[in-house]
């Protein structure tokens, strides 16, 4: 079981799990540290202002002075006991903002009071009258804590980039065993079906067989056209412009003597006769075939196939819709995935080719429309003109 969690894709997860959480303690740690070396340089500079106003010490002026001029960062607002802005007294802060608008220091006192509390100036007990000096986060504190949201950021595209890395390079990889199966496949035929046209030959001499060799030649002539597509897959097809409803009505037509008498065909051209695309007529077939027969094994032999051939500006859409059982919406997902398949026999492939053949060569695209348990599906071709 564990040995199934571990692969490539979970080790580089864990590793940058473990880089950026390693990295947001660190910087917790740090940005703590900051704050409590801040907050001793406030305090230190208050102390000295006290001293100065207590004693009128020199040197404590001195100091509070040399405290001041080497803040450049910690920005402070100085108020009286009743927290009223003493303009004059803010440290780093825009001073630009503040003589434009009259809410700035106000706003920045709020999210000073939010983030640390104010250091407290006792000028004097009764009354009480007193100072109080409160700051803000450093421009070196605010790095350190959204460093890690930085570094999630870029450990996360990372992440991502490898995972399309390695996913484009699984898919080429499979792209390749797809023509390699293919190739090999029509390599196969060729033998036997160049024989059988020998054989054809043949029987054509020998009185009485010409009903059979006429059916003979029919098969061969099919298992010739199912080499040539398999032998196009892999390679760039070369695109015809082809009338889409008279390549439709033909294949319907093959279908059609090999379905039973009940099941219904019809095709819905909006009374258009000519509906001209660039296609590979046998790569194209094949998807046809391939959606057509699955519609007649979801009627598992009874009901209607209706196809209709709508044509835009920008696009031709063919919809292939059967009266059959219905694809369960936990399947919709995986109609096209190789092996995918709920009939008792077969590969699973005819949906996986026919989506190959639509998007990489067509440059089109297929998926299912709509498809309700009990009362059929409807498979949707789209076509640029």
């Amino acid at each position: 079981m564990i040995k199934q969690w571990i692969n490539g894709k979970t080790v580089i997860f864990l590793i940058a799990i473990s880089i950026v959480t390693g990295t947001v303690f660190y910087s917790q740690y740090l940005s703590r540290k900051i704050a409590a070396d801040e907050k001793n340089r406030v305090d230190t500079w208050v102390q000295a202002l006290k001293t100065m106003m207590i004693v009128n010490d020199p040197q404590s002026l001195t100091l509070a002075s040399k405290i001041s001029l080497e803040n450049k960062d910690i920005p402070i607002i100085e108020t009286d006991e009743n927290d009223r802005i003493n303009p004059g007294n803010c440290i780093n802060l825009d001073s630009n903002a503040i003589a434009g608008d009259p809410k700035y220091l106000s706003r920045k006192l709020a999210e000073f009071k939010k983030q640390n509390d104010p250091i407290t100036l006792v000028l004097s007990d009764s009354p009480y009258v007193a100072n109080k000096y409160y700051y803000g986060e450093s421009i070196l504190q605010k790095e350190v804590r959204y460093y890690p949201i930085i570094q999630l950021v870029i450990v996360g595209l990372f992440i991502i980039i490898t995972v399309i890395a390695q996913r484009t390079a699984y898919m080429s990889t499979q792209n390749q065993l797809w023509a390699g199966m293919a190739k090999e496949t029509a390599h196969q035929l060729g033998t036997p079906v160049t024989s059988l046209k020998g054989w054809i030959e043949v029987l054509k001499d020998i009185p009485g067989n010409e009903k059979i060799v006429t059916e003979i030649e029919k098969d061969v002539v099919r298992l010739e056209l199912i080499t040539d597509r398999f032998g196009k897959i892999g390679s760039k097809p070369n695109l015809e412009q082809k009338n889409l409803v008279e390549q439709i009505e033909t294949m319907v037509e093959y279908i059609k003597k090999r379905s039973g008498r009940n099941v219904d065909f019809s095709i819905d051209t909006n009374g258009a006769g000519v509906v001209n695309a660039m296609i590979s007529p046998p790569l194209f077939d094949w998807v046809m075939e391939n959606l057509l027969k699955n519609g007649l094994d979801a009627m598992e032999g009874k009901g209607s196939i209706q196809i209709r051939i709508r044509e835009t500006d920008t696009q031709i859409k063919i919809d292939v819709k059967d009266s059959g059982k219905g694809i369960s919406k936990a399947n919709l997902k995986n109609v096209f995935e190789p092996g995918f398949t709920t009939k008792k026999r077969g590969w699973g492939l005819g949906l996986t080719l026919a989506k190959r053949i639509i998007e990489q060569y067509h440059k089109g695209a297929i998926y299912v429309k709509n498809s309700e348990i009990g009362k059929g599906t409807t498979f949707r071709i789209e076509l640029h003109k």
